[in-house]
């Protein structure tokens, strides 16, 4: 198992209820399993998060990208303007 710290921004912190956890996840996962476990905590988020981007160690990162142990993993909304 890995330990990693999940940040949470703009309306992620209100659906998650915090602005960081830290989480164990199993070696060979990526982001998408990452999204899963953060279902699983809080079913209501779900479509927040998976809709989020996520940035690994201030990356951005794809569904399919591993996420190393002790990283630094941040979700937040997309963001639009004009």
């Amino acid at each position: 198992m890995k330990t990693i710290e999940v940040l949470f921004f703009a309306t992620l912190r209100d659906h998650m209820d915090a602005k960081k956890i830290s989480l164990e996840l199993p070696e060979d996962a990526g982001v998408a399993r990452l999204k899963s476990e953060l279902v699983t905590l809080k079913p209501n988020a779900e479509a927040a998060v998976e809709n989020a981007l996520v940035s690994i160690n201030r990356d951005y990162a794809f569904e399919d990208e591993f996420i190393p142990d002790g990283a630094e993993v941040a979700l937040f909304q997309h963001v639009s303007g004009g």
